[in-house]
């Protein structure tokens, strides 16, 4: 399966892109398509090589609109060129208010005490009146000219939007207006005060100023991805013909040495080769604290350098940096639907139609049954096309789940899609793996007891079996090793027995390191390390057996130091009412005084990597929401299972295809964080869709008359085209609260 993201032009409101959705949809390979409102991109997901791009393109051209690839080379230039629809939008509505206040003040100022000029009196002059009024409508006509072009050309292909409303209701008041004044003109100059055109204007023109902030809005509401990506350096200091050069980044290779001076942005992902310095990584990680960067630590592109000089070996380039990747990941949070966005969908894919009978039948009800004025009818029906609003129910989801996930990328915190983000509140129960979650992953060597020879000779041998494995206990053991400035000896046959421990050949001896059930199944008598055992179980200490020959040679007692925010991160969820539970390959009594540290009371000890999968599966059986936190790696079976898999780490190894939430900094209160803003996030989207809904079900019956039926108001098509244009931007503002949300 291959994916595309495309973007958008011309879409107006949620029937549009419901109509590109359905339209690509149906073309033969194609898997999923998706269009994001607020984002005006298009996601196709189909099988690999069985459709070109063209073909897509094509396709939403046909549907009405236009589609360009989207290239990620040129997020840059597409966020000017979003810059750059602000500003014509704004010179758009500048331009229609030019001619619509001197058109307003022609045809209202007398409404509100204003005296006109005696030769526009439309007593004295009634056709220069008519004409001065239709006049100045032109320019604002033609300024709004794309509702029309976008409109219509919609309409007459079986599928209007918001557009096809602006344009029927501007269309049809413009033209009995110009018809009114075509009879004024032939001496009905009684008529001159059943002219429209004022109406038209001022629509259009607040429709213009919706947009205008509506698009602005939403830039805000993509912040995250525009700061992530000025993050980005253009130019790198590399050393070639033994002196740096500044060259653009696309002509850095792996082989070059780059050098960073004081205060730059590191500019690729690579080892310190030489020098010292700190690093802000704050918008990378949300790690406010500098990080101290000396020989063989890494350093990541998008992060800015201290008042040190380093000089770096690339390890990755252009789009495999961590940076990339995250921004990756923020779009793809972005571009996926959230399933409660499918309510919206629903209703946007049959309103405008309704909207365009509901119109109609406006206008014969109090044309043919109240016997009400064609000018009346007509005055209604505008009302009911210009105050539905689609646009506000399509934006009531994505704009939400682009500020959260916005919100999240700035503290580190990493959501795969809209649908992560809204099922992350609706976790129930939360299993920990203990290591590099509950601990800080880092242990060390407490104690070694050895039965049979020198502490030091157990220890080198102990040592040169672990080399050959990543385990963070025999990383204690090697360290250990390494400071007492033990060599490390040659192994022949070595054998990694999973979730037991490890095998080989040293010195001629057959020599085994691990837990319990490997020395078991080695039949090795354990007895004398009992009561060691027992005495570093009950201090939360890890026991690691080393047998010889057959017999028990030693016994390392290892721990790994809690993080400092593990205990208050338990306690919180538990009040939050979500159960905790402790997974872990250690023995229990060990298990247990972790768990007793920290307050979690559920403890599944002695569980085999493979078997975690199954414990979540089975509590998944019980009606269970369960989400996993792991390092993403030995976790990745159970990471994936889990109705929500969360990695922990430090930024540095990103597990993109196990995890559903990956939380850059190792600090356990991030996984509240992550929670609480998928909770607000979520009630941010029930209020946008519950005043969408809420507006059309209550302004739609006051533009058909139902107020005025009894004895109210009647809603002036003007006064329904602010509303209209403002009910979008609404939504877009109380999404944007989430960004003073403190998490």
């Amino acid at each position: 399966m291959a994916k595309k993201t495309f973007i958008l032009e011309g879409m107006s409101c949620a029937s549009c892109a419901l109509i590109i959705e359905k339209a690509v949809s149906q073309l033969p390979d194609v898997d999923r398509a998706v269009v994001n409102l607020a984002t005006e991109k298009l996601s196709v997901d189909y099988h690999d090589d069985k459709i070109s791009a063209n073909t897509i393109i094509n396709t939403v051209e046909a549907a009405g609109y236009g589609a360009e690839l989207f290239d990620t080379s040129k997020r840059q230039s597409q966020a000017e060129h979003q810059k750059c629809q602000i500003t014509k939008i704004w010179h758009r509505f500048l331009w229609s208010a030019l001619f619509t206040l001197p058109l307003w003040y022609v045809a209202m100022g007398h409404m509100v005490g204003l005296s006109l000029p005696k030769f526009l009196s439309p007593q004295l002059y009634p056709v220069r009146y008519g004409l001065a009024q239709f006049s100045l409508t032109l320019p604002v006509l033609f300024w709004g000219r794309h509702y029309y072009q976008n409109g219509f050309k919609a309409l007459f292909k079986g599928h209007p939007n918001m557009d096809s409303l602006v344009a029927l209701a501007t269309c049809f008041a413009f033209a009995y207006s110009f018809y009114e004044v075509i009879e004024v003109i032939l001496g009905q100059v009684y008529l001159v005060h059943n002219l429209y055109f004022e109406s038209v204007a001022v629509i259009l023109t607040l429709i213009n100023l919706g947009n205008y902030f509506e698009i602005r809005s939403k830039s805000h509401a993509s912040q995250a991805i525009q700061k992530l990506m000025s993050l980005k350096a253009t130019e790198v200091r590399v050393l070639r013909q033994e002196q740096f050069q500044l060259l653009p980044l696309e002509e850095v290779t792996y082989d070059d040495l780059v050098l960073i001076q004081p205060g730059e942005k590191v500019a690729i992902d690579g080892s310190v080769t030489e020098g010292q310095s700190s690093i802000d990584e704050s918008l990378l990680t949300g790690e406010s604290l500098p990080v101290e960067k000396t020989v063989g630590d890494q350093v990541f592109a998008g992060t800015l350098n201290g008042q040190g000089t380093l000089q770096v070996k690339p390890s990755k380039l252009g789009n495999d940096t961590l940076l990339a990747q995250i921004i990756r990941l923020v779009e793809n949070a972005q571009e996926k639907k959230a399933p409660i966005a499918a309510i919206a969908d629903k209703v946007s894919g049959i309103f405008v139609p309704i909207v365009l009978i509901l119109a109609l039948l406006t206008a014969l009800f109090w044309g043919f049954i109240m016997q009400e004025s064609l000018s009346f009818s007509l005055t209604t029906a505008i009302a009911v096309l210009v105050i539905a609003c689609p646009c506000a129910l399509g934006l009531a989801t994505p704009t939400a789940i682009m500020v959260g996930s916005g919100c999240a990328a700035e503290n580190g915190i990493l959501f795969k899609g809209g649908d992560i983000l809204e099922k992350a509140h609706e976790v129930q129960t939360i299993i920990f793996d203990k290591t590099g979650t509950i601990t800080q992953g880092k242990p060390s060597l407490q104690e070694i007891i050895a039965f049979t020879e020198e502490k030091g000779t157990v220890l080198q041998e102990a040592a040169s079996l672990e080399h050959y494995s990543q385990h963070p206990l025999g990383q204690a053991l090697i360290l250990a090793a390494e400071n007492e400035k033990h060599d490390i000896l040659e192994v022949k046959h070595f054998e990694n027995m999973t979730g037991l421990g490890l095998k080989g050949n040293l010195k001629g001896m057959n020599v085994a390191i691990g837990n319990a059930a490997l020395m078991s199944e080695l039949e090795i008598d354990l007895t004398p390390a009992k009561a060691a055992f027992e005495e570093g179980s009950a201090k939360g200490q890890t026991a690691v057996y080393y047998a010889k020959n057959g017999q028990l040679a030693a016994l390392f007692l290892i721990a790994d130091a809690l993080k400092s925010d593990s205990h208050v991160t338990i306690n919180t969820l538990q009040a939050m009412g979500i159960e905790t539970v402790m997974l872990t390959g250690d023995n229990e009594v060990t298990a247990r005084a972790i768990a007793r540290q920290v307050g979690i009371d559920q403890v599944i000890s002695q569980v085999m990597p493979g078997q975690k999968a199954q414990i979540i599966a089975d509590l998944q059986a019980k009606g269970q929401i369960v989400a996993m936190v792991g390092d993403g790696i030995n976790d990745a079976p159970a990471l994936a299972l889990a109705d929500v898999g969360i990695s922990m780490g430090s930024g540095t190894d990103i597990a993109i295809e196990s995890a559903d939430i990956i939380l850059m900094k190792p600090e356990m209160m991030d996984l509240v964080k992550a929670l609480t803003l998928s909770q607000a996030t979520i009630v941010i989207v029930k209020e946008n869709l519950f005043w969408a809904f809420i507006y059309n079900i209550l302004m739609i019956p006051v533009a058909m008359g139902a107020l005025y039926l009894f004895g109210g108001p009647l809603l002036n098509p003007m006064l329904a085209g602010f509303a209209m244009s403002f009910s979008s931007v609404s939504v877009v503002l109380n999404a944007l609260r989430l960004k003073r949300k403190r998490f």
